[in-house]
């Protein structure tokens, strides 16, 4: 499938007047970036750069699309023609997958033509938008559950290509699993699930519900306890399963008060190694409510795929650099009130004191004196028009994993609270 038409039609007539003019082919940086965190959070993370990186190899314009254009007269028939060749020749460099964030870090660095560049405006932004979105909520999860594992569940409340990213993204962040298929088999992350209340329904009583899925699955598997009672539910599947029963799921009622009933319960019945996950409109802040609860993990679904959760990063993609005829780059950048650029080509450096992330510097231009102590925050992912491997697939994504869990290591303790506050790290323009 092509990526070429998940884009705005803007991104086409640009380029259909700057080949009129002669502008096209003006060598151009962009930089991708946002302006403010989501109120209330204090840091970000980066996610989709894998995803934009497969869906540049894939943005194609194909006899179909070329046709559907022509016919609805986007462009004109010599832009056809240049979209007809279309192949990004340019160089992309940014922040590592899984990364820490701030306002007006330069996530993304694209130097190319100006076409070739322009033309990726609502890809990138669409695609690292949502994706650094699911992250940078899935990390407040993370850090909440305290070392306690969360599966990713939203595949319902999103879109059929968006739940695919998502439990991508939560992975990155920490997550432990999925229950999307689609994600296991594209990005390599871990699959779960067992039961819905259906099935439990679908017997003529719960004992029997309870004893199919042992049949199919073993006593290892994790019983959905609470379709009518959780008290006899959490009874019935002991009897069932026995003591080895790997877990019972929790998924209504007032969960602090119903999860330490149960595991009286379960110790009660001599089942103290049956764990307890629990899969209630979860978020954030009912997941550090019940720290102090004998929870064992956490399904998420809702909060962290939708926009209630996990709120818009907020982030642009602006031109900020053009070369002059006599081979000099030239910054450029909005003046518009509330939305003015810096103009200029940025590098930046994460300064660590005692391991514990205190600065983040951004260079514009050349810098006057060396560039600061510190952690670069750019790396190489296109260059010359090829993507470099290490960032696609599976192996990407396992990669961007272990990448978060050392970029979060370095945040300050206040990184993680739940109530409002500023980016825990100051941003400095040098």
């Amino acid at each position: 499938m092509t990526s070429a038409l998940l884009t705005d039609r803007y991104e086409l007539t640009m380029i259909d007047a700057a080949l009129r003019d002669g502008t096209a082919d003006r060598r151009c940086v962009f930089e991708l970036f946002t302006r403010r965190l989501p109120a209330g959070r204090r840091f970000g993370v980066v996610a989709g750069t894998g995803r934009l990186l497969d869906a540049l190899a894939s943005f194609r314009f194909g006899e179909d699309e070329l046709s559907w254009l022509r016919s609805h007269d986007v462009v004109s028939a010599p832009t056809l023609d240049w979209l007809a060749d279309y192949r990004f020749t340019g160089s992309i460099a940014g922040y590592r997958e899984g990364e820490v964030y701030l306002p007006g870090s330069p996530l993304l660095v694209v130097e190319a033509s100006f076409a070739e560049g322009v033309i990726l405006e609502t890809l990138a932004l669409s695609i690292l938008n949502y994706d650094s979105a699911v992250a940078s909520a899935a990390a407040r999860m993370v850090a909440a559950a305290d070392g306690r594992p969360l599966a990713e569940m939203g595949s319902r409340r999103t879109g059929e290509r968006s739940a695919v990213a998502a439990a991508r993204a939560a992975y990155i962040a920490g997550f432990a699993a999925t229950s999307n298929l689609e994600a296991g088999r594209t990005w390599g992350v871990p699959t779960m699930g067992t039961a819905a209340h259906a099935f439990t329904l679908l017997h003529d009583s719960e004992e029997e519900a309870f004893r199919a899925q042992v049949d199919a699955m073993g006593s290892g598997t994790t019983l959905l306890v609470d379709t009518y009672d959780i008290t006899d539910g959490i009874s019935t599947a002991i009897r069932v399963a026995g003591t080895s029963l790997g877990a019972i799921r929790i998924d209504s009622g007032d969960l602090p008060t119903v999860v330490a009933s149960a595991r009286r319960q379960l110790d009660e019945l001599g089942a103290t190694g049956t764990r307890i996950t629990v899969t209630n409109d979860l978020d954030e802040y009912t997941i550090a409510a019940l720290r102090a609860a004998p929870v064992d993990s956490y399904g998420v679904g809702t909060s962290l795929v939708t926009g209630s959760g996990s709120p818009a990063s907020g982030m642009v993609y602006k031109l900020v650099a053009v070369e002059t005829p006599s081979g000099e780059w030239r910054p450029v950048g909005k003046r518009s009130d509330g939305k003015a650029t810096v103009a200029g080509r940025k590098v930046a450096v994460r300064s660590l004191s005692h391991g514990v992330a205190v600065e983040e510097t951004v260079y514009v231009e050349e810098p006057e004196s060396d560039p600061k102590p510190g952690r670069g925050l750019l790396v190489d992912l296109v260059t010359d028009g090829v993507v470099h491997p290490a960032h696609l697939g599976a192996d990407g994504v396992a990669a961007a994993r272990e990448h978060h869990l050392a970029a979060i290591a370095e945040l300050p303790l206040a990184a993680f609270a739940l109530s409002r506050g500023e980016p825990v790290i100051p941003t400095v323009y040098v």
